[in-house]
């Protein structure tokens, strides 16, 4: 699912003001770059598609 108008910066702001979280100025960018990777990995993970008789399994095992 895509949220068109999310800002990646803004939720990074929010969540260090939640989090109580003093986050640098030289840091920050840094930051807002990792946070966009994660969700571009994210969306990829979720656009794959899955057969209506797939569940998910209740136990992990290797």
């Amino acid at each position: 699912m895509r949220r068109e108008g999310f800002d990646v910066g803004e939720y990074v702001d929010q969540m260090a003001l939640l989090l109580d979280l003093q986050l640098r100025d030289e840091y920050r960018n840094r930051v807002v770059t990792n946070f966009k990777r994660i969700r571009a990995i994210a969306n990829f993970v979720n656009e794959f598609p899955l057969a209506e008789e797939v569940e998910a399994a209740p136990i992990f095992e290797p």
